[in-house]
């Protein structure tokens, strides 16, 4: 259905009068008339849709007028016949998508293209029609009520949208129904909230529910469009069940060993809610376990834990009765008058007879005991008995490991601990033994326990000087000048503290060198009695110095104080402590001194020198150059092991004279011995000669080479020639070689025979000097 709409006047004249005559004013008269629609959406017909009419006053139906359609949708959604001025729309129209149009229309000569009329707009109304239905744009919807909830508390509020004009007609009118849910629960028709219908809905019977929602336009009647959504609904849990255990008795064992704070065991008090509204506080409120068990809550705060509060003893109380509550934490007024919300239950606890090692009188023992305590001493008899029942014997030891040096020992059956040793405070002050006492018929069963014996000072040692043993005098120092304080140390550490008491010893009493001030605060002086001190005189002097403590017993000691004699410079400052250094120029500096040093070590080289080399220029004496030695020569580079170094003397030769027989003229080439023998000294007995019975035996086999040898002195003996150059590792006499030592024939000295010990006392009796007694230097 169209409707002629007038747009307003257009106010220009159509034809223009003759401009050069006056101007008059003239009406204007309205120039365009059309009509204006409202266009129904989705039209779907095959032609296109008539809108309406454009139309002149000026067009004479002569085809001179242009008719053009500007503006949103010409000539895409709208088109226009230009000869007649009708509109139609060429494209399907949806009002949700674009409800009115806006378009400009104008006349125009067709031939000269000039506009005849002034644009004009109009406007194109899109009509609803319900072609949209409703829709939940949140849903699916998850929603929460507390259980037991009144009827008509409100849980959620639904909204559908439609997209068809809430203006026109009821096409956009919702309308809410429940379709899934009844009856335990309703929606509002209008405004779409959701609530409960239903009373007392217990989430410990039925926690979830999905209903179904239904919104309908066209205000619910025929022909309406419908959309549905869904609604998860929980119920929350509210505290309206009391806990209840499991039993009314329970039955729980522990041993007795069991450690303060032990887990005896686990209590539940069921509750059917959850979380909060579940949570438990348990107590001990009666029973004659109240003392020595305790009860509290886990982690989760659902479970009671019975644990041990005092150690437990099966011999003194076997088994316990405890009345445990449990009650919620959490509770909710509206719901009281279904409580109590708390139960009680009753637990026995029996306690299991375990083997336990023995126990001491005391946890620890303490002891005090002198230091001179004879070896034997009971230090303390310690006592330990089984705890158990049958009460088994108990014997003692100690842990070696804690006396590691064993001063004491402990009778195995009285437990009693004494010393097997000799104490010493100022080893060892303290003694930290551990004792163990052992079930006879269980081994396993072992108990300790520390003894601690601290060692009793006595005056047991001597006070000495301290560190000072040794100090100077300058050779400028006066009578009465003080040259060194000196200071005794103790081991010994008296109750009332150390008192020393200084003097010179008996013998020094009258030295006229040295005399000595006790300070009477454990110090003493050493003080000068002349002056006039020179090294030349006397280097060093011996000061013995005399301590003594103040305890009893009294202990003294004696030290010995070495007093050097120094030069000093004026202010007391040590320059020189050797006397050698006096017999040098006093204008004798240190480089000079270096330097004649040097020159006197070169010289002594050079002369030592010279002797090597004049030394290894001379040759030996040689009867025989031509004659080579066949005998047996052994050279020792060192010396062997006593009797051991006959093993290289080749024996052979001497059982085969003949074939090493020589004419005694003979000249042999051989060595010149450079010292004579020990054996001269020794009267030998002469040989004359040798009779045929000589070849056939060894002695006279030697008294044959002997004499010969006698007789040429050029010649060694014949059986061995050993050169010792050095004795071996382990003997006193050092070398007994005389050979290339010195060549004079002055008789050698053997004194030193004296000092080779007992084994040469006999050959000190015959060749050397008895020692004379020298008197002592001081």
């Amino acid at each position: 259905m169209s409707t002629l709409l007038p747009q307003g006047n257009l106010g220009k004249p159509a034809e223009e009068e003759n401009t050069r005559s006056s101007v008059l004013l003239q009406r204007v008269k309205r120039g365009w008339v059309w009509n204006q629609f409202f266009v129904l959406e989705e039209y779907t017909g095959l032609e296109p849709l008539y809108i309406g009419k454009l139309h002149s006053d000026m067009d004479k139906g002569d085809g001179s007028i242009k008719y053009i359609l500007t503006g949103e949708g010409a000539g895409t959604t709208f088109t226009i016949d230009d000869n007649t001025g009708d509109i139609h729309a060429i494209q399907r129209l949806d009002r949700e998508v674009k409800s009115q149009y806006v378009l400009r229309a104008q006349a125009r000569n067709r031939l000269t293209d000039r506009p005849l009329e002034p644009e004009s707009e109009f406007i194109v109304k899109i009509q609803d029609i319900n072609d949209n239905e409703p829709k939940f744009l949140d849903g699916p919807y998850q929603a929460t009520v507390p259980e037991m909830s009144r009827i008509g508390t409100s849980i959620i509020q639904l909204t559908a949208t439609d997209a068809d004009d809430p203006t026109y007609g009821n096409s956009a009118r919702v309308v809410y129904s429940i379709l899934e849910g009844q009856p335990y629960f309703s929606v509002d028709a209008k405004t779409g909230v959701v609530r409960v219908s239903l009373a007392d809905m217990d989430r410990e019977t039925r926690e979830n529910y999905t209903i179904v929602i239904q919104a309908k336009d066209m205000g619910g009647q025929l022909g309406g469009l419908a959309g549905t959504t869904t609604v998860n609904i929980t119920l929350s849990d509210v505290n309206d069940n009391p806990p209840v255990f499991d039993q009314r008795l329970y039955q729980m064992s522990v041993p007795e060993s069991a450690p303060v704070g032990s887990v005896v065991g686990r209590l539940w008090a069921k509750d059917r809610d959850t979380g909060v509204n579940a949570e438990m506080k348990y107590s001990i409120i009666d029973g004659d376990g109240r003392d020595t068990f305790d009860i509290s809550t886990d982690s989760t705060n659902l479970f009671g834990i019975i644990t041990v509060k005092k150690p437990l003893n099966f011999e003194n109380k076997p088994s316990y009765t405890l009345k445990v509550e449990g009650a919620n934490t959490h509770l909710d007024p509206t719901f009281r008058h279904r409580g109590p919300f708390k139960d009680v239950t009753i637990v026995h606890v029996s306690v299991e007879d375990v083997d336990e090692p023995p126990q001491f009188d005391s946890p620890s023992y303490y002891v005090e005991l002198p230091e001179d305590a004879e070896i034997g001493t009971v230090v303390k008899t310690m006592s330990a008995r089984d705890p158990d029942a049958a009460n088994n014997t108990v014997r003692y030891s100690i842990e070696r490991t804690s006396d590691p040096d064993k001063f004491f020992y402990i009778e195995i059956t009285s437990g009693a601990l004494m010393t097997v040793r000799s104490l010493d405070r100022e080893e060892v002050g303290w003694h930290n033994i551990t004792v163990l006492a052992m079930e006879m018929n269980n081994p396993t069963q072992i108990a300790s326990v520390s003894v601690a014996v601290r060692v009793l000072d006595i005056n047991d040692n001597p006070p000495s000087l301290n560190h000072y043993l040794e100090t100077f005098v300058c050779e400028n120092a006066k009578a009465g000048q003080l040259i060194q304080t000196v200071t005794a140390v103790d081991p010994d550490e008296p109750l009332g503290g150390q008192r020393f008491y200084y003097s010179l010893a008996p013998e020094a009493a009258n030295n006229p060198n040295f005399t000595l001030r006790d300070n009477q605060d454990n110090t003493a002086w050493i003080l000068t009695r002349r002056g006039g001190w020179s090294q030349q005189d006397q280097i060093i002097f011996y000061l013995p110095i005399f301590v003594s403590d103040g305890e009893q017993p009294m202990q003294t000691s004696t030290s010995t104080l070495t007093i050097r004699v120094c030069s000093c410079d004026q202010e007391g400052n040590v320059m020189s402590c050797n006397a050698e250094a006096y017999s040098l120029p006093a204008s004798l500096s240190k480089g000079a001194l270096i330097a004649i040093l040097a020159c006197i070590f070169v010289l002594l080289v050079m002369i030592l020198l010279m002797l090597s080399l004049r030394t290894h220029r001379k040759k030996p004496y040689l009867c025989d150059e031509e004659e080579n030695v066949h005998e047996n020569i052994v050279r020792y580079d060192d010396e062997g092991g006593g009797e051991e170094d006959t093993e290289a003397f080749d024996i052979a030769a001497m059982w085969n004279p003949r074939e090493v027989h020589h004419p005694l003229g003979k000249m042999r080439q051989d060595m010149m011995p450079e010292i004579e023998s020990l054996s001269r000294y020794v009267p030998q007995p002469c040989v004359i000669g040798v009779g045929g019975g000589g070849d056939s035996n060894v002695h006279g086999y030697v008294l044959a080479k002997l004499l010969e040898a006698d007789l040429d002195p050029c010649a060694p003996p014949y059986d061995s020639l050993q050169t010792y150059a050095y004795e071996g590792e382990g003997s006193v006499a050092e070398s007994l070689s005389s050979l290339q030592s010195g060549t004079s024939n002055a008789d050698h000295e053997y004194d030193y025979l004296n000092d080779w010990g007992p084994r040469f006392k006999k050959l000190a009796e015959m060749y050397g000097v008895l020692e004379t007694n020298t008197p002592p230097m001081w």
